[in-house]
């Protein structure tokens, strides 16, 4: 019976991070959708987000939902610039280009952070009373972080699915991802769309930043690399360039680490990670939800 005690808090604790994955990867697979371009400065966007909420709490008095606010008001910003700035002037450039140009970007905003800050961790505020709700004589509990991780990421996840679905903007961002030449014939203003595809894709990884840090309680300014590369993982894993898929993958690769570690084996979490990412390109390359395509040469 302890066992399943153990298995059902470990559930519940990989839930958790599973929605964190889940907002970073949902910009990988909304820029990759729209442009076809794997934004690897993303993750780097995520540590800004979460850099924005600790100076938004510390200088200002922000709560959590102030602080959520401002995190994702300045993500768009800077997801808005970046796309103006690096990527537009290389739209018609080759792949390769783009590509060293996001890895170029993803330093800069690192290495800018640790000039400025430092590179060493830092307590992030605490922005929430200590809640937790027991099961089972203690045995199994939730806290009040986990409960709004929960509610933030089903809430943001469930917007953008009604903004891609239900708006003149996401109309464009799906006739884009579709055929972007037909989409401009029939007027669809392209750089428009695709600044908005970047500035949503950042708006949500700053709300995962700041989850993270009421999460960990520590932030530093190389904290974007790997949880950014996990969350490409996770966009693969559900189908790239699926909204649903990358929700599902960051699912899936939250529950994947927490697991592992859990039974022993913190060591190779990340090791188990990119093991992953190789084995579904081997088995299903287009991911859980994907479906094969011909593409336009």
């Amino acid at each position: 019976m302890e066992r399943f005690y153990v298995f059902l808090q470990q559930l519940i604790n990989g839930v958790s991070l599973g929605g964190i994955y889940a907002l970073i990867a949902l910009g990988y697979t909304m820029v990759y959708g729209v442009i076809k371009l794997i934004n690897f400065a993303h993750g780097d966007i995520y540590m800004m987000g979460a850099f924005a909420a600790y100076f938004a709490a510390l200088w200002l008095g922000a709560g959590f939902f102030g602080a959520l606010a401002l995190a994702m008001g300045a993500c768009l910003i800077l997801g808005t610039l970046i796309e103006r700035i690096a990527y537009r002037p290389l739209r018609n450039s080759t792949r390769i280009a783009v590509l060293i140009t996001a890895i170029g970007m993803s330093f800069l905003l690192e290495y800018t952070m640790v000039f400025f800050l430092g590179a060493r961790s830092r307590a992030f505020p605490e922005l929430l009373p200590p809640v937790r709700i027991d099961f089972f004589d203690g045995r199994v509990f939730i806290t009040g972080k986990e409960l709004l991780i929960y509610g933030v990421t089903l809430f943001l996840m469930l917007a953008l699915q009604l903004i891609v679905h239900k708006t003149k903007i996401g109309r464009a961002m799906r006739a884009v991802a579709f055929d972007r030449e037909a989409a401009m014939l029939m007027g669809v203003n392209i750089d428009r769309t695709i600044s908005v595809t970047f500035a949503l894709g950042s708006a949500l990884a700053g709300a995962a930043g700041v989850l993270v840090g009421i999460y960990y309680g520590a932030i530093n300014p190389l904290m974007g690399m790997t949880p950014g590369l996990k969350a490409f993982v996770a966009a693969v894993l559900g189908g790239i360039g699926i909204i649903p898929g990358a929700a599902l993958g960051g699912l899936l690769m939250g529950l994947i680490e927490t697991f592992v570690i859990a039974y022993g084996q913190s060591t190779y979490r990340d090791a188990v990670a990119f093991a992953l990412l190789i084995l579904i390109l081997l088995i299903k390359p287009t991911g859980i939800l994907g479906t094969n395509a011909r593409e336009k040469v």
